[in-house]
């Protein structure tokens, strides 16, 4: 009987409409892990990417920064995965990111003209 509430009370469980979306267990040893483990639910694993790379908080870091940042607190099978789907995913990620930018290209020389006066070109130089 001791043992299941001493149990009971080393638990931290995260309810939300009486249904548990989140636990970690403080019977584990100082040196082991103390992450929340999130239970194998699509919405609720949703919500936390959504929170962790769409918030106004958050930068839409990359999928590497992003998952660093939610295992400090959080843990659920196949983490890396899913951030980094979510992450290439995401359409401000994708058109943001340096490398879906075209490349300017190199400078080309402009063509002699046969006739004297016949193109005119000038450079601008403000600041």
């Amino acid at each position: 009987s001791d043992t299941i509430s001493d149990t009971i009370s080393d638990t931290i469980v995260l309810m939300q409409h009486g249904k548990v979306i989140a636990y970690a267990s403080r019977q584990l040893k100082p040196y082991e892990d103390t992450r929340l483990v999130v239970p194998n639910d699509a919405s609720l694993r949703e919500a936390l990417l959504i929170e962790a790379h769409s918030s106004p908080f958050s930068v839409h870091s990359g999928s590497t920064k992003m998952y660093h940042d939610l295992k400090k607190y959080f843990w659920w099978s196949g983490m890396k995965r899913d951030v980094a789907t979510f992450v290439a995913k995401c359409l401000i990620c994708q058109q943001v990111k340096i490398e879906h930018h075209r490349a300017s290209g190199l400078l080309q020389q402009l063509e002699i003209p046969v006739w004297k006066w016949d193109e005119i070109s000038m450079d601008f130089v403000t600041g």
